[in-house]
C-alpha cells in the first residue's frame, strides 16, 4: 500500500475514482492485524485504488470525516465518501466491499 498525504488523498477524491483510504497508527495491534488484511485484498483486487495513511500526520483528515476510531477504511467513488469500516471482520468481508465498487 501507498503512504498517502492529505493532498494525495483528495486528489484521488476529485478525480471521482474507486479507492479505499486506510487510516491507522502504528502502535495499533488491531491496526498491524488490519494491514495485513489489506495487503491480501491488494493482491486480489490489483486494479482498486487503496491507499494508507498514520492519523497522527492527517488529523485533518480524522477532523473533516468526523473519523471515530482506528483502524479505518473510508471507501470512496463517484467524488464522494461511500462508507467508513471500522471493524474489519475478515478478508472475505473487505474483498466484498470493495469488489462492489
Amino acid at each position: 500500500m501507498e503512504q498517502w498525504t492529505n493532498d494525495t488523498f483528495y486528489q484521488h477524491l476529485k478525480s471521482g475514482k474507486k479507492g479505499g483510504f486506510y487510516l491507522y497508527t502504528p502502535l495499533c495491534g488491531t491496526c498491524q492485524m488490519a494491514s495485513k488484511m489489506l495487503g491480501v485484498i491488494e493482491e486480489l483486487l490489483p486494479d482498486l485504488l487503496i491507499g494508507k495513511a498514520d492519523m497522527n500526520y492527517i488529523p485533518e483528515i480524522a477532523e473533516t470525516f468526523f473519523i471515530e476510531s482506528v483502524p479505518c477504511l473510508i471507501i470512496f467513488s463517484d467524488y464522494q465518501i461511500k462508507e467508513k469500516i471500522y471493524a474489519f471482520q475478515s478478508v472475505p468481508f473487505l474483498y466484498e466491499k470493495l469488489k462492489s465498487l
